[in-house]
């Protein structure tokens, strides 16, 4: 079937995070990391049935759980997982804390690479470990890894993790098979495990190819942990349902462990139904969704170039995530998203939160319908402008 991206689905007073954060009533949220689209019909059809079952009781993982997330890794990502390394879980972010307290202890230390996405903050910090930066390198508009940096930093015997970002959040990188290699080398070199997020992995655009890290070799798949799900790519983040891989049997009890002991391990039946009915009957929709994201990608590179060529957008390989340098305007990321809510009711993710180096920046969710997204766009000119010609707000 053909899907229309371009219909406005009314979120405002539905309980959204992303709709109801704010008191505005005209407020254009372009922040937190959902859709706006609606979901797959066979997802909401799958759903309604079991609405209609109307017994909502505790739910076993069926063997078609499972094998949805075999088939589906196998079809799009040549990842040939084993059901036996599958661990489900209600959702990435919980499980990265649990992974993180399950495999370090107090005063250990992990290592990211910032800017990165805000909870791999949390999840080390509330476990009692130190946060160790690989930062990225910012040079001409793209952003690269510093090896030497990264085996310095892991070459210390505190740091027991690394956690990769992968596509990356909010930098818009889709790592190549040659970087994430080099990352890998030097983790087995000095014995640090690493947990891949690979929550955006379907959300790649065209000329880039996700590489899961479990593909990478055998001695890589052993040393890792990979956390993937369905609610990126097919807007699911309301159910809470996401799966862990873990291919050495000795991770995979701790893994199991951890769960158990955070009481995160179980989903709802509606987690599962969604699930299955998103990873065997979703394709379609999501190869025309990726589409329209990339469409309204190249509709904010122009808006950009034509009103406000003094500001950056980075390539988007990966996500729906758009980031943009704004440095150009001489005003912190945080007074920049400040601005945008009391002026003009748009709201923002602020570089500030992801960490050293992004400061200049702001990330726009572009998940949402052409006529959203360019209304956004006005009233961030409006603030922008004013900035630009040396105004005050």
């Amino acid at each position: 079937m053909i899907y229309d991206f371009d219909k406005i689905i009314v979120r405002r007073g539905t309980d959204s995070v992303k709709w109801n954060q704010q008191d505005y009533e005209d407020l254009i949220p372009l922040w937190v990391a959902d859709m706006d689209f609606p979901a797959a019909q066979p997802i909401v059809d799958a759903l309604a049935q079991r609405v209609q079952h109307a017994v909502y009781g505790y739910a076993k993982v069926p063997e078609a759980f499972y094998q949805a997330v075999l088939n589906w890794f196998s079809r799009r990502h040549r990842f040939a997982i084993q059901q036996e390394w599958l661990v489900p879980v209600i959702g990435v972010v919980p499980a990265l804390s649990a992974l993180v307290k399950a495999l370090t202890e107090p005063g250990d230390k992990v290592l990211i690479q910032e800017p990165v996405y805000h909870c791999f903050f949390s999840s080390i910090e509330r476990n009692q470990c130190e946060v160790v930066s690989n930062d990225l390198i910012y040079r001409d508009g793209h952003y690269g890894i510093d090896f030497e940096d990264f085996e310095y930093k892991a070459s210390d015997p505190k740091v027991k993790l690394f956690i990769l970002c992968s596509p990356h959040n909010p930098a818009g990188r889709v790592w190549t098979k040659a970087e994430l290699e080099r990352l890998g080398e030097i983790c087995l070199r000095h014995q640090v495990l690493v947990i891949s997020d690979e929550i955006h992995c379907d959300l790649v655009f065209d000329g880039h190819t996700h590489i899961p890290f479990g593909t990478l070799s055998p001695e890589l798949l052993a040393h890792s942990i990979t956390c993937i799900a369905p609610s990126k790519t097919f807007n699911l983040a309301g159910l809470q349902v996401a799966t862990i891989v873990a291919a050495d049997p000795e991770l995979k009890k701790k893994v199991q462990q951890a769960l158990l002991v955070n009481e995160i391990a179980s989903i709802s039946p509606f987690a599962i139904t969604g699930l299955i009915a998103a990873y065997d009957e979703g394709e379609e929709w999501l190869d025309q969704v990726l589409a329209y994201i990339q469409a309204n990608y190249l509709y904010l590179k122009g808006f950009m170039a034509e009103h406000l060529p003094a500001l950056q957008v980075l390539p988007l390989e990966g996500t729906y995530l758009a980031w943009v340098d704004c440095a150009a305007l001489g005003v912190s990321s945080r007074k920049l998203g400040e601005l945008l809510l009391t002026e003009e009711h748009v709201q923002v993710n602020v570089g500030a939160m992801y960490g050293k180096g992004s400061n200049d920046f702001i990330r726009l969710n572009i998940a949402c319908s052409r006529a959203v997204l360019a209304a956004g766009l006005l009233r961030l000119k409006a603030v922008f402008s004013t900035l630009l010609q040396g105004g005050k707000l």
